[in-house]
């Protein structure tokens, strides 16, 4: 199960925020939590619901006003949003390097390091020749 499951019925989610679930409702009516509904039309809520109702009475216990608090709430969502979309995005840009040909070409240099080259061009070798002849005795 995930945090966006949507499992609690009024009265469990109302107890895990240490809330009345009048004060749910008002939440739901004012916008700052919106359950999931069943068919029947009763209320849901998920884990995730419970931690924003939590963080609501957090905020409203220090003195932010339910009008402050759904416009944190919003600006927090977008924050995760636009977070989740650079995420995407650097991804998207990676796999787009990786899978680009002749972007990464590396050879190996003359003692075994890694040389990073430009797309076509060719390692140079060297053709000079070495003769050793034992001593000797």
């Amino acid at each position: 199960m995930d945090e966006n499951t949507q499992v609690f019925v009024i009265s469990i989610a109302a107890e895990l925020a240490g809330m009345h679930p009048q004060t749910l409702r008002q939440y739901d009516r004012l916008g700052l939590v919106s359950p999931r509904r069943t068919a029947g039309k009763s209320r849901r809520y998920s884990m995730r619901d419970v931690q924003k109702l939590q963080e609501i009475a957090r905020l409203g216990s220090e003195g932010v006003s339910l009008e402050g608090i759904r416009r944190i709430l919003e600006l927090e969502d977008h924050v995760a949003a636009l977070s989740d979309r650079v995420r995407e995005l650097e991804s998207a840009l990676a796999d787009e390097l990786l899978n680009r040909p002749g972007r990464r070409v590396f050879a190996a240099g003359s003692e075994g390091e890694v040389v990073s080259m430009r797309a076509g061009t060719r390692v140079r070798r060297s053709n000079q020749i070495v003769v050793w002849r034992p001593l000797e005795r």
